[in-house]
């Protein structure tokens, strides 16, 4: 049974682009079961000391402290692990991801979990999964433009999934959104999430 993670950060719940095109694109996924969790319904606070002492000692010796420290990171981590599929619908905020994505992000990259080191090289842990990335822009040019250098949403989370072991990852922009262009922007997300035919998800 497949399985799919959404994780949405639009701030405005009504009118969102990133939402609605995420919407669009979990209709053409193959997911008999899907997790939502909403960073702005139900925030994910920052990491902590606590939680980072945690993060980097040996498990075995965790007493109470350190397992509430990181109980919602391990949630987080068990939906990550259970799902099949993981898409990320997120807008940009003055050039970059929304402190609520930030916060979750923070949460899930832990080492001995979705990701290794050995001394030498970094080893992502989260294999065979696939990621989907719908981001809203609202200018025009990000993908391909005079914007394109000032992007630091889809570089920063496909090597975030990378690093932790996800590289097939689809990217669904949509640009221009308050510049008068959303119409194009809107026929050329379609296109893609049209492009994501069932063959493609089969597992």
């Amino acid at each position: 049974m497949a399985t799919l993670l959404r994780i949405d950060s639009s701030s405005r719940l009504e009118g969102s682009f990133s939402r609605r095109f995420g919407d669009e694109l979990a209709t053409h996924l193959n997911t008999e079961h899907t997790i939502i969790r909403d960073l702005v319904k139900n925030p994910v606070p920052h990491i902590d000391v606590g939680a980072i002492a945690a993060f980097f000692s040996d498990l075995s010796g965790h007493g109470v402290t350190e397992r509430m420290a990181t109980a919602l990171s391990d949630e987080l981590l068990e939906e990550i692990m259970a799902a099949d599929d993981i898409m990320i619908t997120v807008p940009m905020y003055n050039f970059g991801i929304p402190s609520a994505l930030k916060a979750w992000i923070d949460q899930i990259v832990r080492i001995g979990k979705t990701f290794d080191f050995d001394g030498q090289n970094f080893s992502g842990l989260l294999q065979n999964k696939r990621a989907f990335l719908v981001i809203a822009y609202g200018a025009d040019g990000y993908t391909q433009g005079d914007f394109k250098m000032a992007d630091f949403i889809e570089p920063y989370l496909s090597f975030v999934l990378n690093f932790i072991g996800i590289t097939d990852i689809t990217i669904v922009p949509i640009e221009g959104t308050t510049v008068g262009k959303e119409a194009e922007a809107e026929a050329h997300a379609r296109a893609i999430i049209a492009s994501v035919s069932p063959h493609n998800q089969d597992k």
